[in-house]
């Protein structure tokens, strides 16, 4: 139970990663609010907690509005009374070239992926400060520190994400909140399964990408979900500002 007694704020909880995440946090003891815009799905999440006997509550929420951030937190201390773990793991992705990237659709990947975090992080951080403790954990990618085709507008926001943890790590630092960032590789999400799906050659464009990692495979949303659980956990309390790479080797190493 290594989250006995905390609770943890997990965005986009309702699929992929942030689901593989509220299900594993739960199973380690934690009271866990499921913060999602779609409501189908994020109350999935929560009641499979609750049947198997854990804490989970479901907040509709849009993480680019201020408002929406400030009730998720609001209702998280209603019902829990406290804010320990605050993952931003809610976020989109873009294909294209910058030249092809609309102003609008590029507007919308920074709004997501670097307001978001902004805007719950901000909403949560009084809490946490009051308190004098916190991990937060923000969702970067391995794409933040290497050039990948086609995806100027996700990895410009993902660069964010990490540039913005460190700052965060420095300011609030003083009142024992740690912030780091998770790195993910390739990570088989209803996302990739949609953009494999709509490949000329699905198969051939799934075996490009897993040559991309060391590992010859795609990462699971639990692989992150565990690297997660870690930061929030009490285990990594000297691990401050760090990226922690997630990518089956894709960052630091070059098949042959």
């Amino acid at each position: 139970m290594r989250l006995r007694d905390k609770v943890a704020i997990i965005t986009g909880a309702g699929s992929g990663i942030g689901r593989s995440s509220a299900m594993l946090f739960a199973s380690e003891g934690a009271a866990v609010v499921i913060a999602d815009l779609d409501q189908a799905r994020g109350q999935q999440t929560a009641d499979e907690i609750t049947a198997s006997g854990g804490k989970a509550l479901y907040v509709t929420c849009d993480v680019t509005e201020q408002e929406a951030a400030k009730a998720l937190a609001a209702e998280t201390i209603a019902a829990y009374g406290r804010i320990d773990v605050l993952f931003n793991n809610a976020g989109i992705s873009h294909v294209g070239a910058l030249h092809e990237v609309e102003p609008e659709a590029w507007d919308r990947v920074i709004r997501v992926n670097v307001r978001g975090v902004y805007m719950t992080a901000a909403a949560v951080l009084p809490y946490m400060m009051e308190s004098r403790s916190g991990s937060i954990i923000n969702m970067s990618s391995s794409i933040a520190e290497m050039g990948v085709s086609a995806r100027a507008a996700y990895t410009a926001s993902k660069g964010a994400v990490l540039s913005l943890t460190k700052a965060m790590q420095v300011d609030y630092a003083p009142y024992g909140i740690r912030v780091n960032a998770l790195l993910p590789g390739t990570i088989m999400t209803p996302f990739v399964e949609g953009y494999l799906s709509r490949s000329a050659d699905p198969e051939a464009a799934k075996a490009s990408i897993k040559r991309r990692q060391l590992s010859g495979d795609l990462g699971r949303p639990e692989d992150v979900a565990h690297a997660a659980l870690f930061l929030a956990s009490d285990e990594s309390r000297f691990v401050m500002g760090s990226p922690f790479y997630v990518d089956g080797g894709l960052v630091f190493g070059k098949n042959a």
